[in-house]
């Protein structure tokens, strides 16, 4: 089958797949290589939508739209907000305070120990069937019950992230004021 007489369906499909993964690499190197984060953080949203534009490709809608949804939609503006709401770079970083190194440092072995006891102690089965369906509904059925624990966790980073966001925008303009 043609499209107009000119090209077969299947070399424009392949055509719009290298388009996709040139797009997907274009951000990646814009991702990482100017100097201007938000530049960066632009060429990020870029690589992501078309990484976005290869579940597609895959066949897999609902994965491509959470990809758009989470990483460009979510992601990517909280990564913008922070760059917004944190301190300018031409200021002088205050002194760091032994407590709340230490704090920070014993907190931080604190949560990997837990982490480690949990992934230690629980018993790893290889899973019976392997299951490839990757329906709405499947996937829905197991975030909502096998994977709620880690949605959760996710959402709950996320929030932290904000929250410290928030509070460096209000530390840094206590500094200039």
């Amino acid at each position: 089958m043609t499209l107009g007489g000119i090209f077969s369906i299947e070399s424009a499909a392949q055509a719009m797949f290298w388009v996709v993964v040139g797009l997907t690499l274009a951000g990646a190197v814009i991702a990482v290589f100017p100097r201007i984060i938000l530049y960066n953080v632009l060429g990020l949203a870029l690589a992501l939508t078309g990484v976005a534009g290869i579940y597609l490709f895959l066949g897999s809608a609902f994965i491509a739209l959470m990809q758009l949804l989470i990483y460009v939609g979510a992601i990517c503006i909280a990564i913008v907000f922070a760059i917004m709401l944190s301190r300018p770079l031409h200021l002088d970083l205050p002194k760091r305070q032994l407590p709340k190194v230490a704090m920070a440092l014993g907190s931080s072995f604190l949560f990997l120990a837990a982490t480690l006891a949990v992934a230690v102690k629980t018993p790893w089965k290889e899973a019976a069937e392997r299951s490839t369906d990757w329906s709405v509904t499947a996937i829905g059925h197991l975030l909502l019950t096998r994977y709620g624990l880690v949605f959760e966790v996710i959402s709950l980073v996320l929030l932290v992230a904000i929250i410290g966001a928030i509070l460096t925008a209000g530390y840094s303009r206590r500094l200039t004021s």
